[in-house]
């Protein structure tokens, strides 16, 4: 009896153990099971930077809307057709679920590190930062759509989330924002080498946001229940990106996956789907910009350059083309630079806002500073704003138009931030597609597809507040 409990007993143990073993057969031990906060917030700058720099037909159609660039073959987006591909879908779908998703579980992470990982002053450093992408995020969102989601956002528990007001939105932004610099504290370290802008230099990330609260309070310019005068003050006394040093730069590599979303789209694919538009190409022609030879390819010869008719079809072989320098893979993409901020001052500097300088000087700072950019000289700056269609005494037209024909020529490679310009200022004059009128050019980014299916009460509420959900539907800062 006893040896037949005895076997029994063995019998068990060595099941149970079995079982254990088989249970350990569903861990995979190769696989991180817990992600470092500064992984996530790698992913969320990376997946942030490709969506604003990617050519992709699918994902971003804004150097097309900005008249930087035109189609060749299949002109569906230059002609503003964003419907049959979903892009509205793919751009909500990367901000919210690639970016601010990623962004908000390391903020979450970094709460839970210990002391050995993270001090308590690197910890409200790291918190800082994923406030300050997660507010550039959500301001992309609002410039993009108008109302978006964003109290309900994120909350996995709220399968249909609400659209919030963009101004209300814009003033809980700025309050975030206020609140992360205040937390940034220079003499401590942050995400370090995970931080692929800044290397972990807190000093830097404080510029650059203050440099954002600048963007967003001269894109709010005209709605003074915003207070833009005030928040332009606060940033400029706050300290803005003072140099090119302070450039917010994403440097792409020359191996794949990190290679430029530009070079994979117009050289690794072998596809020639875009040229130069004749709205750009004819305009730094006739001002004699010493930027052509760094934005256009000499492919016709005898540094001749002629873009592409917007909107038509249009031979890829007898138009100029896009230069190597930036089809290069490695070529490095800008979150934010000096130039943007010196025409941002600019523009304060001409609506009379307390900043120290003059829009002059600004603009000529920032022309300077695009140009030196790009690889010419100041030789070539210092000419090039002694041209009397140039200089801002007197080149034609209102300051808005002098800043925006200037920032927008700056901006050549960063659609969104053309046609924003072009949103905001009304300039420069573009040349709508064949068979439609200046009034058709979206002022917009139409809600997706996707909302209207699955979150159609909300998306339903939204679209009716703004005015209705139409390409040319005016965001509630474009006054004019």
């Amino acid at each position: 009896m006893k040896k037949l409990l005895t076997s029994l007993l063995v019998l068990i143990i060595a099941t149970i153990m079995s079982c254990k073993k088989l249970t350990d057969l569903n861990e995979d031990t190769k696989s991180a099971t817990k992600v470092p906060s500064g992984t996530l917030f790698s992913n969320a700058m990376k997946n942030l930077v490709d969506q604003e720099t990617s050519p992709n037909v699918n994902l971003n159609v804004f150097r097309a809307f900005a008249q930087y660039w035109t189609e060749t073959t299949y002109t569906d987006e230059s002609k503003y057709d964003v419907f049959t591909r979903k892009i509205p879908d793919a751009e909500f779908r990367i901000l919210y679920r690639d970016v601010l998703n990623d962004l908000k579980e390391a903020k979450r992470i970094v709460a839970t590190e210990t002391d050995i990982e993270s001090s308590a002053a690197v910890k409200k450093n790291k918190t800082a930062l994923t406030e300050i992408l997660t507010v550039y995020t959500f301001h992309r969102a609002v410039d993009l759509y108008g109302n978006v989601p964003y109290e309900d956002a994120l909350d996995i528990k709220k399968l249909s989330p609400k659209y919030d007001d963009a101004q209300t939105v814009y003033s809980k932004l700025f309050t975030r924002l206020d609140a992360a610099i205040a937390d940034l504290n220079t003499a401590e370290d942050s995400f370090g080498d995970a931080d692929i802008i800044y290397g972990g230099d807190v000093a830097k990330w404080k510029k650059f946001a203050n440099s954002l609260k600048l963007k967003m309070a001269i894109s709010v310019a005209d709605v003074s229940a915003l207070d833009p005068q005030g928040k332009v003050a606060s940033a400029v006394s706050g300290g803005v990106l003072a140099s090119a040093a302070d450039n917010a730069v994403f440097q792409y590599l020359g191996t794949s996956p990190n290679t430029n979303p530009v070079y994979v789209d117009l050289v690794a694919s072998g596809r020639h789907d875009w040229v130069p538009t004749n709205t750009l190409v004819d305009k730094m022609n006739t001002l004699v910009d010493p930027r052509r030879d760094d934005y256009f390819d000499d492919n016709l010869g005898a540094g001749v350059y002629k873009g592409g008719t917007y909107g038509a079809s249009n031979s890829y072989a007898i138009y100029t083309h896009v230069s190597a320098a930036v089809e290069d893979p490695t070529n490095p993409a800008l979150l934010m630079d000096y130039a943007e901020v010196q025409f941002y001052l600019a523009e304060a500097a001409a609506r009379g806002f307390s900043v120290p300088g003059t829009a002059e000087s600004y603009y000529n700072a920032g022309i300077t500073a695009s140009i030196l950019y790009w690889g010419g000289s100041a030789a070539e700056a210092t000419a090039y704003l002694l041209n009397p269609a140039v200089a801002y005494t007197t080149a034609a037209g209102t300051y808005k138009e002098k800043i925006a024909n200037q920032a927008w020529i700056a901006y050549f490679n960063r659609g969104l931030l053309g046609w924003t310009t072009w949103r905001r200022l009304d300039a420069p004059v573009f040349n709508p597609p064949s068979g439609m009128t200046i009034a058709d050019i979206p002022k917009r980014f139409t809600y997706p597809i996707g909302e209207q299916t699955l979150n159609n009460a909300n998306y339903t509420s939204a679209a009716s507040a703004i005015g209705g959900d139409k390409l040319t539907t005016k965001l509630f800062w474009d006054k004019f």
